[in-house]
């Protein structure tokens, strides 16, 4: 399968959010949660930060509380992108780093959804992230954020 745009739109670029995740690589040890929760404060837009709060739910066996944070980026996510110009469609590549938090965002919404039995939404965040770019999925199941 060819990741070309068919389509003709342009790629859609979010700004890239380096206080975030500077503020995200010190979210280690006993710390994570308070670094997390002091983040989400400081940057209650950013995608990348409800993706992470989704992610450690995730990784405590949370599922519910993953889906929450996760629809959360999700939602901030697309205020993002409806102000970068995204119309719906069209590329939003993983390479960006400033769209890997909208991403990852919709990636742990589909995982928690499957998570819950929520099988229709399952399938339509399959295809709104192979839609973006059809690396994404791979990508973050190889560990890249």
């Amino acid at each position: 399968m060819s990741n070309a745009n068919l389509l003709g739109v342009p790629e859609t670029l979010l700004p890239d959010e380096p206080g975030v995740r500077e503020a995200l690589a010190g979210a280690v040890g006993w710390e994570v949660d308070e670094v997390l929760e002091t983040t989400v404060k400081q940057f209650p837009t950013s995608s990348l930060v409800w993706a992470t709060l989704s992610d450690r739910a995730f990784s405590r066996g949370e599922p519910v509380p993953s889906y929450a944070y996760a629809r959360v980026g999700y939602h901030r996510g697309l205020d993002a992108l409806r102000k970068a110009g995204w119309r719906g469609q069209g590329p939003v590549p993983f390479s960006h780093d400033g769209n890997r938090g909208v991403l990852l965002s919709l990636y742990m919404l589909r995982r928690a959804a499957e998570a819950i039995g929520e099988t229709d939404e399952v399938t339509r965040l399959t295809e709104f992230l192979d839609g973006a770019d059809a690396t994404a999925i791979p990508r973050i199941e190889a560990g890249e954020r």
